[in-house]
Formats: C-alpha cells, sequence, structure tokens
C-alpha cells in the first residue's frame, strides 16, 4: 500500500487568502498506522507564513499502482508521467 497526502496552498492577497492548488506526497511501501505517519511528516509538508500556506487536507491509504488524478491525466494525454507525486521516506 503507499499512503497518499494532499494538501492545499493559499496565497495572501494582502485582505484575504486565495486558494491556489496544491499537492499530492506519497509514501512508498507503507506500513503501519497513517494518523501517526502523517502527523511525522506534518512538518516536511505543512508552511506557514504570510504570504504562503500548504496545509493537509486529506490522507488515505491506496494501492500500489494507484495514480493521483495528475499523473492519470498526464498518461493518457502526453503518454508518460513527468510530474509524479512527491514522495517522502517513512
Amino acid at each position: 500500500m503507499k499512503l497518499l497526502i494532499t494538501t492545499q496552498v493559499y496565497e495572501n492577497y494582502g485582505y484575504r487568502w486565495k486558494p491556489k492548488g496544491g499537492s499530492d506526497y506519497v509514501v512508498k511501501q507503507f506500513k503501519g498506522d497513517p494518523t501517526t505517519a502523517v502527523m511525522a511528516l506534518r512538518e516536511q509538508i505543512e508552511c506557514d507564513n504570510e504570504a504562503y500556506r500548504e496545509t493537509i487536507i486529506d490522507f488515505r491509504l491506496v494501492k500500489d499502482d494507484y495514480l493521483t488524478e495528475f499523473e492519470q491525466s498526464q498518461l493518457d494525454y502526453e503518454g508518460k508521467i513527468t510530474y509524479a507525486a512527491k514522495e517522502l521516506a517513512w
């Protein structure tokens, strides 16, 4: 199984925070408790300053051959995955 972690990015426009996409992170060959892993990895993933925020919005276990929506669309339209989900070590 893989642990898939999804984030949301926000940018500060002075008077409000605007959502600007996000990222997918994976831990391959994951074994253990997902919640414990996410809490331990949070420091490597999340960022919060006056201009930029990235926060974890979801995590789940997926099959080893699972492709994120972005990876699947690259495969469908370009025939290859150029920008894979960011891999983390646990």
